[in-house]
């Protein structure tokens, strides 16, 4: 005590000035110790840091100020010995409060030597860290989690590159997507990741400058895998700079858009295949519009001549079979789209079935089939699209006569089964084998028919008929017992609880004809003279009168002068096409009474759309049946 009382007196013999600077300061506890440790002097920054006014700490060991375990090593004892045998001693460490609270310390001891270099006590400094302490600590744990996310990304390469391109970190996303280890990739320079053409440029090299210069690169384009695969990369380069804004590297972020270019590829061949389709059905309709036409007029004008029916029949059979292969080709590409919509009412498949085998009997009397139609004396009611039902049931009947030799035997038929109605289309023809079974529903599969393909056909029929009878919630099924055993096709479909009355199909080729109806002004616009020739003679043969022009612009002018009742427009006309014509006469109030119908090989739900807003009141899809046209000419007489 007596030596703590004397360093005591000697901090009071100060000079004032700087007696007054220790006293006062408030940021640090500034106070002397004895040799032994104990407490003799005690300033304002102490009193505030430490708790303990001054009455209560002097004379104390400063041990107090430590913490149990640093006491029981005797850690103050150590700190003062170090001070004494080398004139300092600095730490960092916990330390107490008098109200027991731990705080974060900077701990400066230094030795007070007398004249003769005897240590006569220490002088000790404390500065409270604690803010400090918690701010690195929490820079360091958002360095830690920051650092763990970054290295279990998967989804994205991220890795840091040195001032010279040179990989320095890497993460999970970047081994898994470049395919490299980080102990293979550490210290490679990052030009290995570019394929010769652009290492050769000097590409790598160009993408460090412009994110140097700019701040920031990024760019999509062909990466290259440590199997040597290329992929499609985003790549963005950021440059990381310091305090001082000096360059340290760069931060690096790369993402596999493989999936995301292949997806792309895919719809955009998918909208090709859907224009390439359009055109296609409109280029083929275009030139089957006259051949019907033309053949309807030769069927007005009885013949005995066996050549002149021969070669009729021919062109009416091949006509038919091309507008079909036209239509199924479209129809699965709509369903293929989701852009086929069912026209749904509760309908009897006896009806259905007997008009299907009616439209059916030219291919099989062509080859001398025997047909056999079974359906029971219950009704079978469905819920679904007549006209789909129909093209499935005639879709068969034409795949049983394709692939069935002449003078062969061909089975439909009906019967409950269950809460099903079941359909059965069965012929003795070439059969299938297991393989050809496997994929009779695949599209453009088509069963063995050699290099001639004498059968012909697209192979869609079957895959037709089957989207279309799940789009019905049914299901089919193709049977063989092999080559030369002939084939069997099993449809289910769901029948309904109820069975109302229903309206048979009344549409479709095996329909009669209805009279032309009277006599109408009719305008024909088509620049294919072959068709519009063809539908001209025979709208005249019904009585009607008719004007033809071949462009839009005179199409227009013809309508101005003539004032038809009806106008028969094509839609790919030169000059002016069909959607621009219509909207221009509808501007027209001379010709408000004249009814437009679109004649075109467009037939999508997007064409009718459209026709619809240029001011068409209908929408026919070549080849026109002229019976459809007749009825139509007909009904809005």
């Amino acid at each position: 005590m007596a030596e703590a009382e004397n360093l005591g007196a000697k901090l009071e013999g100060m000079a004032d000035p700087f007696r007054s600077i220790v006293q006062q300061a408030d940021d640090y506890a500034i106070f002397l110790l004895d040799r032994g440790g104990h407490i003799s002097s005690w300033n304002r920054g102490a009193q505030r840091i430490k708790g303990y006014e001054a009455n209560e700490i002097l004379g104390r060991h400063f041990s107090t100020f430590y913490p149990k375990e640093a006491v029981e090593r005797r850690w103050p004892e150590h700190e003062l010995e170090v001070a004494a045998r080398t004139g300092r001693f600095e730490d960092e460490g916990w330390r107490v409060r008098k109200d027991g609270t731990l705080f974060w310390a900077n701990v400066v001891i230094t030795a007070l030597r007398d004249e003769a270099g005897e240590v006569r006590g220490f002088g000790k400094i404390t500065r409270d860290l604690t803010e400090r302490r918690r701010n690195e600590e929490m820079l360091r744990e958002s360095e830690a989690r920051f650092r763990l996310l970054i290295e279990s990304v998967k989804d994205y390469a991220i890795f840091m590159l040195d001032t010279q391109g040179r990989v320095a970190s890497w993460n999970a996303g970047a081994e898994r997507i470049k395919g490299y280890r980080a102990d293979e990739i550490i210290g490679e320079h990052f030009r290995i990741f570019y394929n010769p053409p652009a290492r050769e440029r000097h590409w790598p090299e160009e993408e460090l400058r412009r994110a140097r210069d700019e701040g920031r690169y990024e760019e999509e384009g062909v990466r290259i895998r440590k199997d040597g695969t290329a992929f499609w990369a985003n790549v963005v380069i950021t440059p990381v700079r310091d305090h001082a804004g000096v360059l340290r590297g760069y931060a690096k972020v790369t993402r596999d858009l493989s999936d995301r270019k292949r997806i792309e590829s895919l719809e955009s061949s998918e909208r090709q295949m859907q224009e390439f389709l359009a055109v296609l059905a409109h280029e083929l309709r275009n030139p089957l519009a006259p051949i019907s036409n033309a053949l309807n007029l030769l069927s007005r004008k009885p013949t005995a001549d066996p050549a002149e029916i021969w070669v009729r029949d021919v062109l009416q059979r091949q006509t038919g079979q091309l507008s079909r292969l036209v239509d199924d080709l479209l129809d699965v590409s709509r369903i293929t789209r989701s852009a086929l919509v069912l026209d749904r009412k509760a309908i009897d498949l006896r009806a259905l079935l007997r008009q299907a085998a009616d439209a059916s009997m030219q291919w099989f009397e062509q080859r001398h089939h025997a047909l056999s139609v079974r359906v029971p004396d219950e009704r079978l009611v469905v819920e679904g699209d007549e006209v789909r039902i129909l093209q499935v049931v005639q879709n068969l009947l034409h795949n049983a006569a394709k692939y069935t030799a002449e003078g062969g035997r061909v089975e439909l038929e009906a019967r409950r089964d269950g809460a099903d109605a079941l359909v059965r289309v069965a012929d003795n023809g070439i059969g299938m084998t297991a393989e050809t079974l496997a994929t009779a529903f695949e599209l453009f599969k088509q069963a063995h028919q050699g290099l001639d393909r004498s059968q012909g056909g697209l192979g869609v029929g079957l895959t037709l008929v089957q989207r279309l009878v799940k789009m019905h919630g049914g299901s089919v099924e193709a049977k063989s017992e092999g080559p030369d055993r002939g084939s069997e096709f099993i449809i289910r479909l769901p029948l309904k609880p109820e069975q109302p009355i229903v309206r048979p199909v009344r549409e479709g080729k095996g329909a009669a004809e209805p009279a032309g109806g009277p006599r109408r002004r009719i305008l024909v616009v088509d620049d294919n003279h072959d068709a519009a020739q063809a539908l001209k003679l025979l709208l005249e043969s019904d009585g009607h009168e008719v004007r033809v022009a071949a462009d839009g612009a005179s199409g227009l002018a013809l309508a101005r002068q003539y004032k038809p009742d009806v106008a028969l427009l094509d839609i790919g006309l030169p000059s002016m096409d069909g959607y621009e014509l219509a909207r221009h006469m509808r501007e027209d109030h001379a010709l408000d009474g004249t009814l437009l119908v679109a004649v075109t090989g467009y037939g999508q739900m997007h064409d009718r759309a459209r026709a619809s807003a240029s001011g068409f009141n209908h929408h026919l899809v070549k080849p026109v049946e002229f019976s459809a046209l007749q009825r139509l000419l007909q009904e809005t007489a």
